[in-house]
């Protein structure tokens, strides 16, 4: 089993910063991809920024230039550094890994949300 856990969602007011962490545990081989994604109320989830295990990263356009994704493959977590925060931000945050466990089934895991509030 793998358990992924988030931490640092909360209320801020637009133009703060924010930083995400996410950290997962378990029977863990290889972690391929890792990534943030969002869901706003009444809105699609929707891919924040995504990290590939060479480093290769994408963003979604609205956040360019001010998210910046971060791994550690030492420790399993992967960050978001979320700068100049706007009320469109406003989100539930999750965390996914695209892993491999130790039984040797490759998917994808889903944390359970961190919410961002962002006030104008």
């Amino acid at each position: 089993q793998v358990q992924l856990a988030e931490s640092g969602g909360g209320l801020v007011q637009a133009g703060v910063s924010l930083r995400l962490s996410c950290a997962a545990s378990g029977n863990i081989l290889i972690i391929y991809t890792m990534g943030w994604y969002r869901q706003a109320p009444g809105k699609q989830r929707e891919l924040v920024a995504g990290l590939t295990r060479d480093g290769s990263t994408n963003y979604a356009d609205s956040v360019k230039g001010r998210f910046t994704i971060s791994r550690d493959n030492a420790k399993n977590t992967v960050d978001l550094q979320m700068k100049s925060l706007k009320p469109e931000d406003t989100a539930v945050y999750y965390c996914t890994l695209d892993l491999m466990g130790t039984e040797g089934v490759r998917r994808d895991y889903w944390g359970r949300g961190t919410q961002v509030t962002v006030s104008s």
